[in-house]
């Protein structure tokens, strides 16, 4: 399913945001080894986060559908053992749901964890006895999972925390993350002056004092702050989710030319 999504994308940005269900199905077969019908295939994506939606005789890509303003965000911090996905795991998540500008829910959750390094110990304040009765990894994924449902990604450094996250669903069967994601690395090295853009810096350059770093929702709270900043000073052009998520990626010469038009 995870070879799917960036020619889905690529395919909807080209047909302006509409695929009917032929050229949805033909593109499926195309690029996955999946044998089922259309419309399992759109649920199973749905699953996984992705955002189509069924419209008339085809889907549409949620993003180009939606404004930027009114678009529902998951900011996304973990906390790991290691930063090996496949030797290490999560022992902290925490995740703030944003729409409209208002947090609208929260998530916040040790993972129960068998070792716990010295180095990580020191780097987070987290301890052994904190992660006692914390639910199980398998379980503490199922609910951010679920939180996601199909809202954008975000993070700092969201590769990091996206690409970690996606390794640890895939060993508990839980298949791979299909939300959109947005970076407020790359977000705000387009928005905001500072000569440092780790959360660190850019929490400095901002006066943001949100308590401790190297903690998942601490981290998740400096995150969406940088990112609504971030949102004060894009462009008028920026109209969609997916004009955003272009944007962040942007080159200047993309930005003179949308400009422009």
């Amino acid at each position: 399913m995870q070879s799917l999504y960036e020619p889905l994308t690529y395919a909807f940005r080209k047909n302006g945001g509409f695929l009917n269900y032929e050229r949805f199905y033909n593109l499926v077969k195309k690029h996955t080894q999946i044998s089922e019908d259309g419309w399992t295939i759109a649920q199973l994506l749905q699953a996984s986060g992705y955002p189509i939606e069924e419209k008339f005789d085809g889907y549409c890509f949620k993003p180009m559908q939606t404004s930027y303003k009114e678009q529902e965000y998951v900011i996304v911090d973990i906390e790991t053992n290691g930063s090996k996905p496949g030797r290490s795991q999560v022992i902290e998540i925490g995740a703030i749901k944003l729409k409209n500008g208002k947090i609208i829910d929260r998530l916040e959750t040790f993972v129960a964890c068998a070792y716990l390094p010295q180095n990580i110990i020191e780097l987070t304040g987290i301890t052994p006895f904190d992660l006692i009765d914390a639910p199980s990894r398998k379980n503490a994924l199922l609910m951010l999972k679920e939180f996601l449902g199909d809202a954008v990604f975000v993070a700092h450094n969201v590769g990091f925390d996206y690409t970690f996250l996606t390794a640890s669903f895939k060993r508990f069967g839980l298949g791979s993350i299909g939300n959109v994601r947005l970076c407020t690395i790359d977000l705000s090295r387009r928005t905001i002056k500072s000569q440092k853009y780790g959360l660190a810096g850019l929490c400095e350059t901002l006066n943001l004092n949100l308590g401790t770093h190297h903690r998942a929702y601490s981290d998740a709270l400096a995150s969406m702050k940088i990112m609504q900043e971030s949102f004060k000073k894009l462009p008028n052009y920026v109209k969609t989710t997916d004009d955003l998520i272009r944007f962040s990626l942007s080159s200047k010469k993309e930005r003179k030319v949308s400009e422009k038009n």
